[in-house]
């Protein structure tokens, strides 16, 4: 209705009010004159009311469905800050009602068809009963147990945002890439946004060697504890189950297959095709990983996880593809170092490969692909994978003899949960297994430092920022490490125990409290080595090679200060040294070392020498 028929309209029920009773029935019918005169216009008027209103409304369901993915995604930015339990909890109620309103919105609920469950699924059933498979990918709302998906997405991608940087560029692949860009490409078919990919892939993988320090596939038991049967199967800290790929990433050490599962979960953030490549028995079927193959085009690039390196290709140059490796019997050949180690596996033994994708079941859902299309902008992150599709791709690659997920996770999954039950069951292991990264994991008094530091780390937060008010990860590790004479003082000193929240409460032994305080002089000392490890990787990744060596060098290395970062600070002293121009001090780091990372690292010396000009001895 138009502003002029309400002014008429109002005109005459003023006068109605003040008019004589004689003058009702004139009135009243000049207002029904007035009404019915505006009857036409005031249908479009109407209408388009309707439109605005209706419009309106869908605003602000989109501000409150924004609201909702915002308080979710904030959530899982402060994740490892907060009570765990209680995260997954709001995480789960935000994502579903987010759902309510996008099904509300699009006026039918996203119903999975129940026979629709993707066939590269069914690789899974000798590991999850066909009804747990069915009701993990394809029920309608969301969990708690879905939670942990949305945690490692969302941490992946915030390392994806600042590690794709030249800063993280192999100086070994440089010239290869650049003649590649330049059009000598040779027998491979790669356009300018395949070379991009091939980048990008080569950039996260050289960072997940430097920032996971390499652990032995079998860790030893404690010998004072004594470990309960586990499931058919799963051995006491075996390989590449005994933490989940993103624990390896957040305590910055893992096996060799822990190695697999943090690269490829950051291939698939970046939306590159990845698997684990394995060789299958003939006669059992079972399968045995040896590298990662990365699909860029149509060919399936090699890396090595627990060498450290793509694996080189004719002629040590650039990096080997499937084809390539399995055409060319120089390729594996030369991943032997003459009279230290011989590479178990040769050009015939490669092929086929099984290409085993790392995806939970979850990421095949369509919940998940519903959710992924709701994070836009800043929120984007990779939560759902067309498995068939990528099994289809990587199978369709000569070399390749079928596509599965990778069961590790699921294994992973089942590991954690066995743990969990006898750590309920025996106070003596649950100590062990909860002390071993407590300094690591705990949000309570100092150790905040050291959390929060990591945190800021893995989002490429260096710096203090003012203007929001927050230290950065440089803050945060150099606060954490504690001078040497109050970490003795600990035991002693009343005020500082305060200071770190230590007071022996009423009935406790004198012995028993000096156990603890022992206990946390060790914490605070894995905690101060931890920390200048990992600043020392952020000088690295910040382009300060100078600085970073003499952190590795002088401070990680220090003879008083030896830790489990030992191995890794080598590494990384001699990636420095690269950095830095100084080829032949790195070379003689690399070749002199003597740690579970011998292998790779004489490998790397003797790609120096060829690729960098400095002849091997």
């Amino acid at each position: 209705m138009s502003g002029q028929a309400f002014d008429v309209i109002e005109s005459v029920c003023l006068k109605e009010l003040c008019l004589p009773m004689r003058s009702t029935v004139l009135s009243w019918s000049l207002l029904f004159t007035a009404t019915c005169g505006c009857f036409v216009g005031c249908n479009n008027d109407a209408e388009k009311m309707q439109a605005i209103l209706s419009k309106q409304r869908v605003e602000k369901q989109e501000v409150a469905r924004q609201d909702h993915l915002g308080d979710a995604v904030s959530l899982l930015d402060q994740y490892v800050l907060l009570n765990e339990q209680k995260a997954q909890q709001q995480i789960t109620y935000h994502v579903n009602q987010w759902l309510q309103e996008y099904e509300s919105k699009n006026n039918s609920p996203e119903q999975a068809d129940p026979a629709k469950l993707p066939e590269i699924a069914k690789t899974l059933q000798n590991w999850l009963d066909p009804e747990t498979l069915q009701d993990v990918i394809m029920r309608d709302d969301f969990t708690v147990d879905d939670v942990p998906l949305l945690r490692d997405a969302n941490t992946y991608r915030h390392v994806l945002s600042w590690i794709d940087s030249p800063v993280s560029d192999d100086p070994l692949f440089k010239a290869w890439l650049a003649d590649l860009r330049a059009g000598n490409t040779g027998d491979l078919k790669l356009e300018p946004r395949d070379i991009d990919r091939l980048q990008t892939a080569m950039r996260l993988f050289d960072w997940m060697v430097r920032n996971v320090a390499l652990e032995p596939e079998q860790l030893p038991s404690p010998p004072q504890l004594q470990v309960p049967p586990l499931p058919p199967g799963i051995v006491f800290e075996g390989p590449g189950y005994r933490q989940n790929n993103y624990q390896a990433l957040w305590r910055g050490r893992g096996d060799w297959l822990q190695r697999c599962g943090v690269f490829t979960q950051l291939c698939t953030q970046a939306g590159i095709p990845s698997a684990v490549l394995a060789t299958q028995s003939d006669e059992t079927g079972s399968r045995t990983p040896w590298a990662v193959g990365v699909l860029i085009g149509e060919e399936i690039f090699l890396f090595e996880p627990r060498l450290g390196l793509p694996i080189p290709g004719p002629d040590q140059t650039g990096v080997a593809t499937l084809t390539q490796a399995r055409n060319d019997a120089s390729v594996m050949r030369r991943l032997d170092v003459a009279g230290f180690h011989d590479y178990p596996l040769s050009r015939t033994d490669i092929s086929p490969s099984v290409a085993l994708l790392n995806v939970r079941a979850e990421t095949l859902s369509p919940r998940m692909k519903i959710l992924e299309s709701g994070l836009t902008g800043d929120r984007r992150m990779v939560l759902w994978v067309d498995a068939d599709d990528w099994g289809k791709r990587l199978d369709a690659v000569a070399g390749i003899a079928g596509a599965a997920i990778w069961e590790m996770p699921t294994i992973s999954e089942a590991y954690a949960q066995a743990m969990t039950m006898i750590a309920e069951r025996d106070p003596a292991f649950s100590f062990w297994y909860q002390s071993r990264f407590a300094v690591l994991e705990s949000v309570d008094s100092k150790n905040n430092n050291l959390v929060k530091g990591r945190l800021r780390h893995l989002t490429g937060q260096f710096v203090d920022d003012e203007l929001e008010a927050t230290e950065g990860a440089r803050t945060h590790y150099l606060n954490q490490r504690a001078p040497e004479f109050e970490i003795d003082d600990l035991r002693i000193n009343v005020e500082l125990q305060k200071q770190y929240g230590l007071r022996r409460e009423l009935g406790i032994d004198p012995a028993q409290y000096d156990a603890q305080l022992t206990q946390m002089q060790s914490f605070m000392r894995l905690g101060k080595r931890t920390a200048t490890y990992w600043l020392a990787l952020v000088q690295y990744d910040d382009g300060r090679y100078d600085t970073a060596h003499n952190w590795f060098s002088k401070r990680v290395l220090d003879a008083e200060q030896l830790s489990y970062w030992n191995d890794g600070a080598v590494y990384n002293s001699a990636r420095a040294s690269e950095g830095m121009g100084d080829i032949a001090t790195a070379v003689e780091t690399l070749k002199t070392d003597r740690s579970i990372s011998n292998h790779g690292n004489r490998l790397r010396a003797r790609l120096l020498g060829k690729t960098l000009g400095v002849e091997e001895e």
